[in-house]
């Protein structure tokens, strides 16, 4: 509940109460785009099936959390169970093969896709919504690619109970963000500025853990070193070996886990990310 609350506070309260009062609270949003990295764990638990007991409410909560996020929760499933099965198989974003092409055509899209390029894909994902099933398999087999799990995911999408699913939240994320632009009004622009924000945030994050990994192994991954009290700000999302391979545990228990097998971290969060300013890898 704290997630939808700081959600409908981002998206309502802050244009309706705070800012008729004074444009300063406009600063409020700083804060909380931040919280993206937890609420995107939430996700990301719903996912697994591991935020609520019961499964129905499970992926009610996940469909309604993915809402607010601004995807639609099936094709962020779909996308990272995907991850899961072929992560350094066939996807392996920052990879280029120098018989194909070369760093410098390589560079532009991955430096797209890593300063805001992948939440802004999942978000154009909306399109699909209105499109007929068959246009959206054509477009899969269009996008298949052995280094891309693109084609996999429309085709996924493209099933008939994926697809009404979708087009309902597709539906609800519509309608809801246009009527928090509208309540901006004037301060639209804020609210610009912070999903701009949360792409950055998420596409900076996302594959920081397996930059540079070993290739043809879907389980590397790393865990990175953050202090405890911002482990637990996202909800130990940083104990990402530890994820991959054993993804069947709750947030909670990777702790302990990592604990127990005597676990080590492979480089700082922060240093993380910033390594992947390098560029694309060339395939070797």
């Amino acid at each position: 509940m704290l997630a939808l609350t700081i959600g409908a506070t981002q998206l309502f309260v802050i244009p309706l109460v705070l800012l008729p009062r004074n444009p300063a609270w406009g600063w409020a949003l700083v804060p909380l785009t931040l919280t993206i990295t937890p609420f995107w764990s939430l996700i990301h638990e719903s996912i697994h099936g591991s935020l609520l007991k019961s499964r129905p409410r499970n992926d009610r909560m996940g469909r309604i959390l993915a809402v607010v996020y601004g995807s639609p929760f099936a094709m962020l499933k779909a996308g990272h169970l995907l991850h899961h099965r072929y992560s350094r198989v066939r996807e392996r974003s920052e990879i280029y093969d120098p018989a194909r092409t070369s760093w410098r055509a390589a560079a532009p899209l991955f430096y797209l896709k890593l300063f805001g390029g992948l939440y802004l894909l999942e978000v154009v994902a909306l399109l699909l919504a209105p499109m007929p099933e068959r246009a959206i398999r054509a477009l899969g087999r269009w996008a298949d690619a052995p280094d891309s799990v693109g084609g996999l995911v429309l085709e996924r999408v493209a099933q008939p109970v994926v697809l009404g699913k979708f087009r309902t939240d597709a539906a609800a994320i519509v309608v809801i963000h246009t009527a928090a632009f509208l309540a901006y009004g004037a301060h639209g622009w804020m609210l610009l500025a912070a999903i701009g924000g949360r792409a950055l945030i998420i596409s900076l994050s996302d594959n920081a853990y397996h930059y540079g990994t070993d290739l043809e192994s879907p389980r590397a991954a790393m865990n990175l070193r953050l202090p405890r009290m911002l482990e637990r700000f996202a909800l130990s999302f940083n104990l990402h070996d530890v994820h991959h391979r054993h993804p069947g545990l709750r947030w909670y228990e990777l702790r302990s886990r990592f604990d127990a097998e005597g676990g080590r971290y492979h480089l700082g969060w922060f240093s993380a990310v910033a390594r992947q300013l390098r560029g694309p890898i060339e395939l070797t």
